[in-house]
């Protein structure tokens, strides 16, 4: 069974290097010989800086992140995790979910995501547990080999009643993943931008990833 994001890309999932070709092929009832059929992706690493970079709005994201949708603190070399599998949604559609698990000082955030195929609607990421905020995805392969990812056109609701965000509320998304051949590592920057604002999210570091038995 293919990935979400083979199913997003098609042949251009090939241009990807090959470390991000194995990270990015998760599947439901798929998975490598040596994991023994499904597989679960288990990452451990070090965030560079993590979190709000604008105290201002660091209690908006307080909020979301009793969700665990975000998180408002801002450190520098913070310790995470992340547990990605993949499985059928409540609608059988093709779906991603990963976990973060970020030790920042003194508390510990949980960040999770579901990312979902539809033929039609290409990829959706529904952030926090209860998938009240979504945004369209698109993935692509850089000249370079890295995984490009960007988030626009955000709606908040339940169930099948969404409301998108007016353009002056938006932010998007900008996430670039690669292999670090000099450090047998993988390597991850995203930014959440604002138009008004500027930066309002950040994290960037390195981690190390491995699939195991489900």
């Amino acid at each position: 069974m293919a990935s979400v994001y083979q199913l997003a890309m098609g042949q251009d999932f090939a241009l990807l290097q090959p470390e991000l070709q194995e990270y990015f092929s998760l599947a439901s009832d798929s998975g490598p010989a040596a994991a023994g059929g499904d597989a679960v992706g288990l990452g451990t690493g070090i965030f560079d800086v993590a979190g709000c970079p604008r105290p201002a709005l660091r209690p908006l994201l307080r909020l979301a992140g009793r969700d665990n949708a975000l998180f408002p603190e801002y450190e520098r070399d913070v310790p995470f995790s992340i547990e990605n599998r993949a499985h059928p949604d409540a609608d059988g559609r093709p779906a991603l979910t990963a976990v973060r698990t970020i030790d920042f000082e003194g508390v510990r955030r949980t960040m999770q995501d579901t990312t979902v195929w539809e033929d039609r609607a290409g990829l959706t990421d529904v952030l926090g547990r209860s998938g009240a905020v979504r945004t369209d995805l698109a993935c692509a392969a850089g000249a370079d080999g890295r995984m490009r990812l960007v988030s626009r056109r955000t709606s908040i609701g339940a169930g099948r009643f969404r409301l998108g965000l007016p353009m002056l509320l938006e932010a998007a998304a900008f996430t670039e993943q690669w292999w670090d051949r000099s450090e047998g590592r993988f390597r991850i920057r995203t930014k959440v931008l604002q138009r008004q604002m500027g930066t309002i999210l950040e994290y960037q570091g390195s981690f190390s990833y491995r699939l195991v038995r489900s």
